[in-house]
């Protein structure tokens, strides 16, 4: 074997060993790390301003029920924490009946970190090439549904930071990767 040889065999079996669960939770933890940036940025009077279209507070709330549904086992049973309700699934678009508060999105925003950090820890490379349904809709994958969760934060949350920029000049900055391990160090 020559050096250039044995550098690429290496390479090879390093790749080989790769914890892409480590990777994907390290991605998806900085874009909920960013929206829960976004949540904090923003002032009061911008939160609960009913006549902005959209309301910032109410793309906060679908993008965490998103989040949380798309985490879970499927749609029978599927309940998110009170107080919020099952009516993001409402077909005519009905907003929740009143502004969730700041203290209530940040303690959704847990709920659906830990339960998708749970759901990345426990896949195995198996589970994640299993076929996907949710809701009626085939996904794909269980990867893929991961990646299509993590973009649909991502999407959000870039429209939150727009918001921001627009309506105070300021938005938080980049997060390149959480700082919360995928599993505790017990």
């Amino acid at each position: 074997m020559t050096p250039a040889s044995d550098r690429a065999a290496a390479a090879a079996g390093a790749a080989a060993h790769v914890d892409w669960r480590s990777a994907v939770w390290g991605q998806f933890g900085a874009a909920i790390d960013s929206l829960e940036r976004a949540i904090d940025a923003c002032p009061d009077d911008l939160w609960g301003d009913r006549s902005r279209n959209p309301e910032y507070w109410y793309l906060v709330y679908h993008t965490l029920f998103w989040l949380d549904y798309y985490a879970s086992d499927g749609e029978e049973g599927f309940a998110p924490p009170p107080p919020f309700t099952l009516a993001e699934m409402d077909p005519a678009g009905v907003l929740p009946d009143r502004v969730y508060t700041k203290d209530e999105m940040r303690g959704y925003l847990e709920h659906g970190r830990e339960k998708l950090r749970e759901r990345t820890a426990a896949m195995t490379d198996e589970g994640a090439c299993a076929p996907r349904r949710l809701g009626g809709s085939n996904h794909g994958c269980e990867l893929e549904l991961l990646l299509y969760n993590l973009r649909h934060v991502q999407h959000h949350t870039a429209q939150l930071n727009l918001i921001l920029r627009q309506v105070i000049d300021s938005a938080p900055g980049w997060v390149g990767k959480t700082k919360r391990p995928l599993r505790d160090a017990s």
